[in-house]
């Protein structure tokens, strides 16, 4: 999925990790820096690229949608500082 931002600096692994943390009290996180790979893109400039894979309670009976919102939600203030494009992997244990 893949999101719109404004230039800015881009924001960093272990801030949007810490957020996810602190909103949704993962059981695992992963957090992975693909920038790397859109080198050269257009949306490159403008903040970079992330996969979030995160196991969380929070996330029990609700539908994949509804999931990545909460994530967003999280990430609000990120992603107006430099998160480009965001890959979301968000299950719960009971999946």
């Amino acid at each position: 999925m893949n999101i719109l931002q404004s230039p800015g600096p881009r924001a960093n692994r272990a801030a949007i990790e810490a957020a996810l943390r602190s909103a949704l009290e993962p059981l695992e996180l992963e957090v992975q820096d693909d920038s790397h790979l859109h080198a050269g893109h257009a949306g490159a400039r403008e903040g970079g690229h992330y996969t979030v894979r995160i196991l969380s309670h929070r996330f029990d009976g609700m539908p994949r949608v509804t999931r990545h919102r909460l994530v967003y939600d999280a990430l609000q203030g990120l992603i107006r500082s430099g998160i480009h494009a965001l890959a979301i992997q968000a299950r719960s244990p009971h999946d």
